[in-house]
């Protein structure tokens, strides 16, 4: 079973100064649109040929718009050994800073 976390639990651990390991899984447009700062950009589906860019050692708080993509690759980055942790209500439930742009 895969972790999860509330975007409001997460905007607390940043507020905290918490240094927290965030894949965002959106596409582009979606990514320029509003982001966490300090998020990765991993969308979705470049994230089995770029998921060696993660750290393996690490908790992944992986990010999407809803929580179903995140959902789709936690899953993948779980069976491929990594600690993952899913953020369900995605960036429509984000109240916390946001950066546009690349």
């Amino acid at each position: 079973m895969i972790n999860e976390i509330l975007p409001d639990d997460v905007k607390r651990k940043l507020e905290n100064g918490e240094i927290l390991h965030i894949v965002d899984v959106r596409e582009d447009e979606e990514w320029e649109s509003g982001h966490i700062r300090g998020a990765k950009h991993l969308p979705l589906g470049s994230l089995e040929q770029r998921h060696g860019e993660l750290g393996k050692g690490q908790e992944i708080i992986v990010v999407c718009r809803s929580g179903n993509r995140s959902g789709m690759a936690c899953g993948l980055l779980d069976s491929l050994g990594y600690h993952v942790t899913n953020m369900p209500g995605g960036m429509m439930e984000w109240n916390g800073e946001i950066v546009t742009g690349r």
